[in-house]
């Protein structure tokens, strides 16, 4: 099978030269030469958005050549912050960008008559391959939106040269869009960091004409389906290729945040030192029962209530679980979370992750802590007359989740988040809505001014296990009678919890309620 490729003239284009091996190689638009069985078209970037006419020209050249590949970018999908993050090619961002949208023009420029399969790239890490975060990265110094630190993939050169080789070679018949992902991702300060490069969080817009966007939010892709059909693999991870491509300065790498959503351990000591144990040991003096009941190792779902507005309760818990077990829960997030700067940094650096059942997945099976609130935003923003009542549990998701990867339910139960922002009326601004998501602006007699929460006494209970996957194989999260029924039995084990924890409470800001709890104050 012949070959031809045409792209820039750059180590990105000789490193896919290479891998394909003797084939044709052009850096400008030209006939293709006689007896080419796929053309492979690498358009030219600037800012990160490709050359629409020099593509148009490329595709009337190669209008007689029976395959093409074309080498597309992952920044089609606009980051947006209801991005969940590793999407799959059928996904559709609400987000807009004028370097998203370049990059669908081009894919809506291919030809019809083509077989053609488009590769969506990730940024590649090279210092000069044009791609995405190229100037960011090389540079001595980076202009970047403050307040934000999304998760970003970057392809080693290697990587790529290799899967539109397996394209070529495999591709026949299988037209499409794959995506081209990197093992992981590395947060946009870690690559920063790795590349030897200093963050400059000073610009709103942050680091060219739209780039910013890229620099907010959420824009990752998953590779799952290039590696089901056509047998890609990344060698590299992100970090690895950020750290190949530009990191030969300095103190390259030093503190690069690895996770894939962008947990960041460093940050939630800090604030364990300080902040947080204000709040958790002399502000809200937490005290616990059944700490005992999370596992010390392997997978489960921690199921709570969300109440006092704000997701305070969540942070307690995760220093509470961390102080007693070492591990750190992976709570899901509503997409309104990380919507505004600081607040999705902060988000996002103690583990939170969009709700949704990939993400779910994703933490379960890597036998972590999920932790999930299934009354979802309604739970919050609950008013304070009915604010130990248990709403609906939405469509009963937190089930689906543990029985499909086989891990217990562990509810945990606390009386007193409630009192610190006490819902006692609202206020139904069409604009507030749009700009922060909320259900309503609530009113309390500490919000929204001046907005600091009230000192009450909280109490924490986590209840014995529920071993689900002891009873029930995967397939029964697609039972509705079985899910139903678990969630009718932890429901009301958690009713039932509450219930008893208030009529042992003698005072909203004083005293205890567990004889012997953890952490009595």
């Amino acid at each position: 099978m012949r070959a031809w490729l045409t792209g820039p003239d750059d180590s990105v284009t000789a490193a896919v030269a290479g891998r394909l091996g003797g084939c044709a190689v052009s850096h400008a638009v030209a006939e293709p030469p006689a007896g080419v069985d796929v053309a492979v078209y690498r358009p030219g970037a600037r800012g990160g958005r490709p050359d629409l006419e020099e593509a148009a020209a490329f595709f009337r050249a190669a209008a007689g050549v029976p395959r093409l590949v074309l080498i597309s970018s992952a920044a089609v999908h606009a980051p947006h912050h209801h991005n969940l993050g590793y999407v799959d090619e059928s996904y559709r961002s609400q987000g807009t960008s004028p370097i998203a949208g370049a990059w669908r023009a081009l894919e809506e420029r291919l030809p019809k008559t083509l077989e053609a399969i488009v590769l969506r790239a990730a940024a590649v890490a090279a210092r000069d391959g044009g791609g995405l975060f190229s100037d960011l990265l090389a540079g001595g110094s980076a202009v970047v939106p403050p307040g934000y630190d999304p998760a970003l993939q970057f392809l080693a050169p290697e990587d790529l040269a290799e899967a539109v080789a397996l394209t070529v070679e495999r591709g026949a018949g299988r037209p499409g869009v794959y995506h081209v992902a990197p093992r992981g991702a590395v947060s946009a300060r870690g690559a920063l960091r790795l590349a030897g490069a200093r963050r400059l969080p000073l610009n709103w817009t942050g680091g060219g004409p739209g780039l910013g966007p890229y620099l907010r939010h959420n824009a990752t892709v998953s590779g799952r389906r290039i590696e089901r059909e056509l047998g890609f693999v990344p060698r590299k991870s992100s970090a690895e290729a950020v750290l190949a491509g530009y990191g030969s300065r300095g103190n390259a790498g030093e503190g690069a945040e690895l996770d894939d959503f962008g947990l960041d351990t460093g940050y939630i000591a800090a604030y364990e030192r300080t902040l947080f144990r204000f709040l958790h040991d002399v502000y809200w003096r937490v005290e616990y029962q059944g700490l005992e009941n999370v596992p010390r190792q392997g997978r489960a779902v921690l199921t709570g209530v969300h109440r006092g507005f704000m997701p305070w309760d969540g942070v307690m818990a995760l220093v509470g679980v961390h102080r007693a077990t070492g591990r750190i829960p992976r709570f899901l997030i509503h997409p309104c979370l990380v919507k505004p700067p600081f607040l999705a940094n902060y988000m996002t650096k103690l583990g939170g992750i969009p709700a949704c059942q990939e993400n779910a997945d994703w933490v379960l099976e890597r036998e972590g802590l999920l932790g999930m609130f299934p009354e979802g935003i309604h739970g919050a923003f609950t008013p304070y007359r009915d604010a130990y009542k248990l709403g609906k549990f939405g469509r009963d998701e937190y089930v689906k989740m543990a029985l499909r990867n086989r891990a217990p339910l562990v509810p945990f139960v606390t009386v007193g988040s409630a009192e610190i922002y006490p819902i006692w009326g609202r206020l139904d601004w069409k604009w507030v809505k749009r700009a922060t998501e909320w259900l309503y602006l609530p009113l309390a007699p500490n919000f929204p001014f001046p907005g600091l929460p009230l000192p009450s006494k909280w109490h924490t209970r986590f209840l014995e296990p529920v071993p689900v996957q002891e009873a029930y194989g995967p397939e029964a999260a697609d039972d509705p009678a079985v899910v139903r029924e678990i969630s009718r039995e932890v429901r009301g084990r958690m009713q039932a919890a509450i219930d008893g924890m208030l009529a042992r409470r003698k005072s909203i800001f004083l005293g205890s309620i567990f004889e012997g709890g953890e952490g009595d104050r």
